[in-house]
């Protein structure tokens, strides 16, 4: 990627929402140019999309855990993902090495909702979990490092 991509990537890392006439300031290129440039980007997959970041807690989402699932029965398919993906309280899935197969995200509005959501996880999966509560997260969410 040519520096001026990831000097764009970056700032909009930064704030999703800034503007063409930002950008072109800040990089030194025309609006045009730097509009072509995010389109590109865009194409390319290099930005995935723009989002408003909420705070989990102001919607009633208070609670955070990390929940590493792996089979019951090692010889079944690895299709967890998709057995699990009409649950909307998992935030993130991610494939990892070592004795589970994912961690997932989740955020759930109380303890007894973590328990009923760990149920439907275990049901729909098949899967043994081990959960970890997040007591505070002192920084989430931040831009790569470009």
């Amino acid at each position: 990627m040519e520096d001026l991509d990831r000097q764009i990537v970056r700032l909009l890392a930064q704030d999703g929402r800034r503007s063409f006439t930002d950008l072109a300031k800040d990089t030194g290129l025309s609006v045009s140019a730097v509009h072509q440039r995010v389109r590109r980007l865009e194409k390319r997959g290099v930005l995935r999309g723009y989002q408003a970041s909420v705070d989990p807690e102001a919607v009633g989402l208070a609670l955070t855990a990390f929940v590493s699932i792996k089979p019951i029965d090692p010889a079944a398919p690895d299709d967890a993902p998709d057995r699990l993906a009409h649950l909307p309280a998992i935030e993130a899935c991610h494939s990892v090495a070592g004795e589970e197969s994912y961690i997932l995200k989740v955020r759930v509005e109380s303890p007894s909702a973590l328990e009923g959501l760990l149920q439907e996880i275990r049901a729909a999966a098949n899967v043994a979990t081990r959960t970890t509560v997040v007591l505070s997260t002192p920084y989430e969410g931040r831009p790569p490092a470009l």
